[in-house]
């Protein structure tokens, strides 16, 4: 299928377009219509009538940005009109919506008359938290901000404009720090003087690019004093004192090129002429103006930037507008300025510096992305964005003034942030603040692989625990340096010259000299295995937990601890849990990876041992038994054992909520709940899932996480004498920094 049919397709098919208003308010009484409409709604609107502000609180319009275009200006398509634009103003909504959860209402406007959209959009101001004008040609689109900006409240911003340069200039102040350039020094040619040149221009020069040292060049070639054919005021202002007037006489001992302009612009001759370690940025889409194949082959020296994915450095939109807009709107900015502009740069820029989300190199063929001639903008799809962008933006507004409803606590506003992202990472948050508020000493026994060593970065960077990182550490500062990681400080072990290997050795043969453990094992054991190792550490108090199994089978990671750590006293043996996060809602399974054939006290041990771990995130355990009989339904003995598990656990915890033998559609449906077992203690809001058997627990989790959409977090160990967790192999980074906060949760309580 060719790619215009499927994108027909895609437009074309279920509900025509990309998009559609739903309600965020139940409707389905009398009652609650009464509430959304007749009678009730006339209360907030006397709120707002008598506080204006209020429309924040009461309607949708703190979250609610118009994208407003005339259609003169589209992607490269030209002067198409207001209604052949409207899929691209639908697809902004899109981005807007999937990037940072702002909804929009696109408007399309038949018109060119500039004062004519100024009105209209003026007269929309009541409905709307901000502004995004949109393919709008220039010079109009200049003349509409600017005239916009002065009569309204609200945040108006031009992204064909802003949206650009901000992106570009992020990826220029990296490629200058790389090739060692100072800003205020450098000579800069922006070819191409329509809406995104001249912003590109401009914000380069509110940057720190002296303005003598910036030439702006369009299709009449240079813009310079003096020339008057082809120009407006815009222009004008950039007009360069300077005797060149072709591209080619402009780009000689340039520093930095910015295309947006056309297919072919700068040849392999012109960029020769550029100084050393040219920075040339070609965004002409979908065609650049030199390709980085060209461009590399004439100059090895060349850090390349485009509007293509398939090329490095990408010059995205996607990057900016979404979070820009989120950091406005969370303030109720009266303004985007351009102090809120230059901090989305700088935010953008540090970003690009960071360690990369393993989730982002996937979406890249799991390409090894650094900081570097070929990493200097963040890539398009990372979810940190949203985290660094904007709070930087809500700051600026802050501290400029145009904020009028300031952010009180940043790092909760970052926190809800996050939250938006997704159920997974809210909970999760909950239980890396509690591990922040008492950092443990983590030992990992795989301390030489890259994920370990990525994790451990973010563990000691935001203070949630302290790793300790077991191999050899020649290896392990070589990787740290290769890797770029600020771990210069970790605390590294070779077990093979550790002076405490002896003891261990002494310990375990201690220990285990009555199963079958000679001296000689154990000296094996302690030397060869660092699971071994790390759980002799836990055991003798030289660390407060171990995490391990990235690179092992689950067995030859559990193996070591149960020997040495070993099941608390009271209990039959270990168990464990996996967290399953859907879009809506956390739940809980178990035993989902130790005991096979669970007898009832087994299972009664599961449950209130899941119960104890889900209240650490903060969450009230309401646990269903499961099984494939209700209450009694059918006699057999696997039901049998259920019904009695549930018997033990109500007398051991009496204040648990939980029920049992009950099927899982009834432990999840209220109304069959009520209609059929009033007398249940749950109510069809079970959360956590004691299953009968290993088997339906570890297929139900599996299918659930690849089929059902869940996030499985896990598998979280239960009931040993200290706290040891499990990796599963093949978890990214992200899985190890949450495991970690587990597993440092988990000390916390066995340690007070």
């Amino acid at each position: 299928m060719s790619i215009r049919q499927e994108a027909l397709d895609y437009h074309s098919t279920g509900r025509k377009g990309k998009i559609e208003v739903i309600t965020t308010k139940p409707c389905t009484t009398s009652h609650e219509l009464g509430l959304a409409y007749s009678p009730g709604v006339a209360e907030p609107c006397l709120e707002i009538e008598k506080n204006p502000s209020d429309a924040y609180k009461y309607t949708a319009k703190g979250n609610l940005v118009a994208v407003v275009s005339n259609g003169t200006a589209v992607l490269g398509l030209g002067d198409i009109g207001a209604l052949a634009g409207k899929p691209v103003m639908e697809g902004k909504g899109v981005l807007f919506k999937s990037f940072a959860d702002i909804d929009v209402f696109d408007i399309e406007l038949n018109t060119k008359d500039s004062d004519e959209i100024i009105r209209t959009v003026k007269l929309l101001e009541p409905t709307f938290g901000g502004v995004n004008l949109e393919d709008i040609k220039g010079p109009e689109c200049f003349y509409i901000e600017e005239e916009l900006k002065k009569i309204m409240d609200i945040p108006i911003f031009h992204d064909d404009q802003h949206g650009t340069a901000i992106i570009s200039a992020a990826g220029m102040l990296n490629a200058l720090e790389i090739v060692g350039k100072d800003v205020t020094k450098v000579k800069m040619v922006v070819n191409g003087a329509g809406a995104a040149g001249i912003a590109c221009a401009n914000l380069a020069i509110t940057m720190g690019i002296n303005k003598n040292n910036v030439i702006l060049c369009d299709t009449k070639g240079v813009i310079y004093k003096g020339r008057t054919t082809g120009m407006n005021e815009y222009k004008e202002r950039l007009a360069a004192d300077t005797e060149a007037r072709t591209l080619a006489d402009a780009i000689v001992d340039a520093d930095i090129f910015f295309g947006v302009s056309a297919k072919g612009a700068l040849s392999p001759e012109m960029l020769k002429t550029m100084a050393k370690d040219p920075i040339v940025f070609a965004m002409a889409n979908p065609d650049p103006e030199i390709t980085p194949p060209d461009a590399k082959a004439v100059r090895d020296d060349v850090i390349m930037g485009t509007g293509r994915s398939d090329y490095v450095n990408q010059v995205n939109n996607v990057l900016c507008f979404p979070f820009l807009f989120r950091g406005a709107l969370d303030v109720h900015a009266s303004a985007i300025n351009d102090e809120m502009k230059l901090a989305a740069v700088k935010a953008l820029a540090d970003l690009a510096k960071q360690d990369v989300p393993d989730s982002v190199r996937k979406a890249y063929a799991g390409e090894d992305i650094q900081f570097g001639r070929e990493y200097i903008i963040p890539k398009p799809f990372d979810p940190r964005v949203l985290l660094h962008v904007a709070p930087a933006v809500a700051q600026a507004a802050m501290d400029t003034g145009v904020a009028r409803r300031p952010i009180e606590d940043m790092q909760l506003y970052r926190e809800s942030l996050e939250a938006m992202q997704g159920r997974a990472k809210q909970v999760m948050r909950t239980l890396i603040n509690k591990a922040k508020a008492d950092p443990k000493r983590i030992v990992f026994p795989e301390g030489e692989e890259d994920k370990i060593l990525r994790a451990a970065h973010i563990l000691v960077k935001e203070n949630i625990a302290v790793p300790i990182l077991l191999g050899d550490e020649k290896e392990i500062r070589s990787k740290i340096a290769a890797l770029n990681l600020g771990l210069n400080n970790v605390e590294i072990l070779d077990p093979m010259t550790c002076d405490k290997r002896g003891n261990y050795i002494d310990t375990m043969f201690e220990m285990r000299q009555r199963k079958g453990v000679t001296r000689a094992g154990a000296k094996r054991k302690i030397k060869v295995d660092n699971n071994y190792f790390g759980a002799m550490m836990v055991q003798k108090g030289d660390a407060d937990t171990m995490l391990s199994g990235i690179n092992h089978h689950y067995p030859e990671t559990i193996q070591p601890s149960l020997e040495i750590i070993g099941k608390k006293e009271n209990l039959s043996k270990v168990h464990g849990m996996y967290m399953m996060v859907f879009k809506k809602r956390v739940v809980f399974f178990a035993d989902t990876t130790v005991t096979i054939d669970p007898t009832a006290e087994e299972l009664a041990e599961t449950a209130i041992l899941a119960a104890e771990e889900v209240r650490k995130f903060n969450i009230e355990p309401k646990v269903a038994m499961l099984s494939f009989s209700n209450f009694g339904s059918t006699s057999h003995p696997l039901t049998s054992k259920v019904k009695k598990a549930t018997a033990l656990v109500k007398e051991q915890a009496p204040d648990l909520v939980i029920d049992g033998e009950v099927q899982a559609n009834v432990a999840l449906d209220p109304e069959l709940t009520a209609a059929q077992y009033p007398f249940s203690m749950l109510k069809g809001d079970a959360n956590v899932f004691i299953f009968p058997d290993l088997q339906s627990g570890n297929i139900s989790y599996k299918l659930l996480s690849k089929l059902g959409g869940a996030e499985a977090v896990g598998p979280i160990l239960m009931g040993m004498k200290k706290p040891v967790h499990v990796l599963q192999r093949g978890d990214d980074v992200a899985d190890v920094v949450n495991m970690a906060a587990v597993a440092g949760v988990d000390a916390q309580g066995i340690n007070d």
